[in-house]
């Protein structure tokens, strides 16, 4: 996101040009935008200015160029609009030029205030666009069109709730507006509220069954609730049509894939990787999606490619991540390890400058989480929630194992494995607030305001909410979110028969997984970082010994490697915690046949090895910061 004094540069240069222009110093002008282009190369506005250069300089097909791109980027400038209608006239263009005179007409039909914001908004001044926006709306509050637009607004600066209250008194007024349906869907989605967004892209898809951005939305909602076969048909419909574009054909393709992935049909998820790749060479997230099956391995040529994609200097940051993982991983294969680190390395430091991460956020709320929930707390609230043991969390850190637990268990008969759920932690946010940087909890004493009734309606909302993940009818079922050790305290306090199993590996083999795995774009953010992943798992194993502390017994604690090397032991072990019988099942694990979502997903349908318990000594001697910022946590992480 730009800052006030990227802005404030951005405005300067277009000043600067304007100034030059109306001085006729043209070329200048022109020098000008190039720059401001190259800064700013979504900015409507230099390209409404370039078009007024060269209407002067009377160059009719660069103003056209100009002025068309100014109007896709921001279809609110009269200006721009005008100028068209009169160049096409020119150029003896009848039908561009009523097209362009319809477009002026329709801005001049509105109201000025809600033009101007809406200028704004498409060139990211969000502040001055909504100052605009509600001081109409205190003249105008049942405008639709200015209500969705302060929505849009709210959805952009992260303001998410007002944005759904907004649309979702946009909707109660006109039910037939459809963009404000799909603005709508996609908030709902940012909410994690996958169910809602499916109903409503099935709403739109009734009115218009082919639309694309209605087909995404849908297919994007039926990810969250993990229907990954629906989704799969539905990139197919998409890639038949013939419509899309050499870049969406490619996102296409690897969404498909990754789809497949997660389904176990490996064999067509590479084979829609690789047509991405022969769409687009250069594509990142093509290349890690193969790296991210784990299984697969590179060719010369494959590694060649990358390395040449990843060199390119205008190459976009995140591909450049995206082709950095995916090097690491196939120089790791090779036993190439010291050209591996340097990979890895350069992806987490890359990632690392757009991460927001603060170690002593997560060490505050470690500290008011263990002031808050004493024993003395959780004995006064004893009886609260529901008494429904259905759900069992499977948590830890990322990277310690537990998809190969959510695997083991999830081949019971009373067992249903699902994903990484984000309910519980939605839950957190709205009743405590989130740092912004962090997404953990700002305020948790507000926990303390719970009543017992408040308890037992999000048990039960719980209960309901996961419903739509559960398709087999078992009995059990199982949120395997990693994050939610830090949600034990309201976990236990909402479902106080649900089981809780702590998944932990040993600290130097779990840190430099999580190093030289890539997340999703705002996921894990301490794993970029040697000292801070070290940080992060000594405030886990802190507040892990409280939770034991406060509630004894109340977690399972299973050490990945006493499963390696225990597995009947340990399955033993997890199904009496869960009250369940034995089954052998649970021990060919790998034959099981589900979805799986992580990036384990692979490695899970194979037999247990002990290949993962060594890997980073591979790595050890560039591994010394880590070593030595996990000091005794090396030793005490079995306490």
């Amino acid at each position: 996101m730009n800052s006030s004094d990227d802005f404030a540069e951005r405005d300067a240069l277009l000043q600067k040009a304007s100034g030059l222009r109306s001085d006729q110093r043209l070329q200048e002008a022109l020098t000008v935008l190039t720059l401001l282009q190259s800064l700013h190369p979504q900015f409507s506005r230099l390209y409404q200015e370039r078009g007024h250069c060269y209407v002067l300089l009377r160059n009719a097909p660069a103003a056209i160029e100009a002025l068309r791109e100014a109007v896709r980027l921001n279809p609110t400038l009269p200006a721009s609009w005008d100028m068209l209608e009169q160049l096409y006239r020119l150029q003896g263009d009848s039908a561009q030029a009523a097209a362009a005179a319809k477009n002026l007409d329709t801005l001049k039909q509105l109201p000025p205030e809600v033009v101007v914001a809406n200028s704004l908004f498409a060139d990211g001044d969000l502040g001055p666009a909504e100052d605009v926006i509600r001081d109409y709306l205190l003249k105008d509050g049942d405008n639709v069109g200015a209500l969705r637009l302060l929505a849009r607004i709210c959805q952009e600066r992260g303001a998410l709730a007002e944005a759904e209250a907004l649309l979702n008194l946009v909707l109660a007024r006109a039910p037939d507006y459809h963009a404000a349906r799909l603005d709508y869907a996609v908030a709902l989605l940012q909410q994690q509220k996958h169910l809602q967004a499916r109903q409503e892209a099935e709403h739109l898809l009734k009115h218009d069954p082919d639309n694309r951005e209605y087909l995404k939305q849908y297919a994007a909602a039926c990810i969250g609730l993990g229907d990954h076969d629906t989704v799969i048909d539905v990139y197919a419909k998409l890639l038949a049509s013939q419509r899309s574009s050499k870049v969406e054909a490619a996102d296409l393709r690897v969404w498909r894939a990754n789809a497949l992935k997660i389904t176990g049909r490996q064999k067509e998820a590479i084979t829609d990787y690789r047509t991405s790749l022969a769409a687009r060479p250069d594509y990142g997230v093509a290349w890690f999606g193969l790296a991210n099956l784990k299984t697969y391995r590179f060719t010369d040529a494959d590694i060649s490619c990358m390395r040449a994609a990843e060199l390119q200097p205008a190459i976009e940051d995140m591909d450049r991540v995206y082709l950095s993982f995916s090097l690491g991983k196939a120089l790791e294969d090779r036993g190439d390890y010291e050209a591996s680190w340097q990979y890895y390395q350069r992806g987490n430091a890359v990632r690392r400058a757009t991460s927001r991460y603060r170690p002593e956020v997560a060490e505050a709320c470690t500290l008011r989480l263990k002031q808050l929930f004493t024993a003395d707390v959780f004995a006064a609230r004893k009886g609260w929630g529901v008494d429904d043991p259905a759900p069992i969390f499977i948590l830890g850190l990322p990277r310690s194992g537990s998809t190969l637990i959510e695997q083991i268990l999830a081949s019971h008969s009373y067992v249903e494995g699902t994903q990484e759920l984000t309910e519980i932690d939605r839950y957190a946010k709205e009743l405590c607030g989130h740092d912004p940087d962090c997404g953990l909890p700002l305020h948790p004493e507000a926990l303390m305001q719970l009543t017992t009734e408040d308890a037992r309606r999000l048990g039960e909302r719980f209960l309901a909410e996961t419903r739509a993940y559960r398709r087999l009818g078992r009995p059990f079922f199982i949120d395997k979110m990693p994050n939610n050790f830090w949600h034990i305290g309201l976990i236990h306090l909402i479902l106080p028969q649900a089981t809780i199993i702590d998944v932990r590996r040993e600290p130097m083999a779990c840190c430099f997984s999580n190093l030289k795995q890539l997340f999703g774009t705002t996921n894990q953010e301490f794993t970029y970082n040697a000292r801070h992943i070290a940080r992060h798992y000594r405030i886990y194993l802190d507040l892990m010994r409280h939770w034991e502390n406060v509630l004894p017994g109340r977690v399972l604690k299973v050490p990945y490697e006493d499963v390696v090397d225990d597995l009947e032991g340990s399955v033993r072990r997890m199904l009496s915690h869960c009250g369940l019988p034995f089954e052998p099942a649970c021990l060919a694990f790998h034959q099981t046949q589900r979805s799986v979502r992580t990036p384990s997903s692979e490695q899970v349908r194979q037999p247990i090895t002990r290949e993962g318990l060594a890997q980073w000594q591979h790595y050890e001697s560039w591994l010394a910061p880590l070593r030595e910022a996990l000091g005794d946590a090396l030793t005490g992480y079995k306490t």
